[in-house]
């Protein structure tokens, strides 16, 4: 298959809804009245998005129909939004090392700390399902484990405020993408031996994308950060950490590439199949927690569910 150019950046061109004084005063409740008073507050925002956000409302019936395979009713796509507030009020917590507040099951582990033996670093692909943050209930296990993320520029700016508004003493390494000297600081950490993640589901601006089949429709997925993974020749996880409702999780880790031993005539077709992979196990993860996967926008770009229609 060929690479395409394809500009799905509807998502970014969506103006920010997220208010830095709300979020403030949610981690004070939460941090101060208990995970259960934040989460009561919780459904006032999944109702909100439910009644004012049409396009956000639109892509959810699209998806959930994909997914069910069945009719879709507004308590689905409520009940999606209220899935996407609850892991974002969970990262209060995260953030602020309270992993005592939740049980994690970790499926795959064994795999990714052999992978991690080398001492030269390796790529967690995730997508922007569940929750990322909950790796950190996992670095609490292993002392030696460090994770940084490759984001574009502006996503870089909007989670660092966040971060600063949840805990002001809370850091996390993140690297700016779309710089001159972005994968050389991406190399800089894999030599250290951290771990780097990127989300794959989505593409910026006119980026390069392949087209795959996900959920009965036709997806364009970023090459960027498997391209990236091959010409540093890195081994590459997939990483999804699903919320599971009340205060579970559960984190899965699979291998999904190796470009470590990759010949460069090889490159092209080894990025094309392990993006193929990547989708299988995507559509595997939504199928096994449809409410869980948080693209909000047109996905597909203008493909429908049948029967779908809001």
């Amino acid at each position: 298959m060929a690479a395409a150019q394809h500009n799905t950046a509807d998502w970014a061109k969506r103006p920010e809804r997220s208010n830095m004084l709300m979020l403030r005063i949610m981690t004070w409740i939460s941090l101060r009245l208990g995970r259960r008073a934040g989460r009561a507050v919780l459904h006032l925002i999944a109702s909100y998005f439910l009644l004012f956000a049409p396009a956000s409302r639109a892509a959810s019936r699209d998806y959930l129909g994909r997914v069910l395979q069945g009719p879709v009713r507004w308590p689905d796509i409520y009940r999606h939004f209220f899935c996407f507030a609850s892991t974002i009020h969970d990262r209060v917590y995260l953030v602020n090392q309270r992993f005592d507040l939740f049980d994690v099951v970790v499926h795959g582990e064994a795999s990714l700390l052999e992978t991690m033996e080398s001492g030269k670093g390796l790529f967690l692909i995730g997508a922007h399902m569940g929750s990322f943050e909950v790796m950190r209930a996992l670095g609490r296990r292993h002392a030696g484990m460090k994770v940084a993320m490759a984001m574009y520029e502006e996503n870089a700016r909007k989670v660092n405020d966040m971060l600063a508004a949840i805990n002001p003493a809370a850091r996390q390494d993140i690297v700016p993408l779309g710089r001159i000297d972005s994968m050389l600081k991406i190399r800089e950490y894999l030599d250290a031996g951290t771990l780097v993640g990127m989300l794959a589901d989505r593409t910026f601006g006119d980026d390069a994308t392949l087209p795959v089949t996900l959920l009965g429709g036709t997806a364009h997925l970023p090459l960027g950060p498997f391209r990236m993974a091959a010409l540093l020749r890195r081994p590459v996880i997939f990483m999804v950490g699903m919320y599971l409702g009340g205060n579970r999780y559960e984190v899965h880790f699979e291998q999904l590439a190796d470009f470590s031993q990759l010949a460069r005539e090889e490159r092209q077709a080894a990025i094309e199949q392990a993006i193929t992979r990547y989708a299988a196990l995507l559509e595997h993860c939504c199928r096994r927690a449809p409410y869980n996967w948080f693209n909000f926008f047109n996905f597909w770009q203008g493909e429908s569910a049948a029967g779908n229609k809001d």
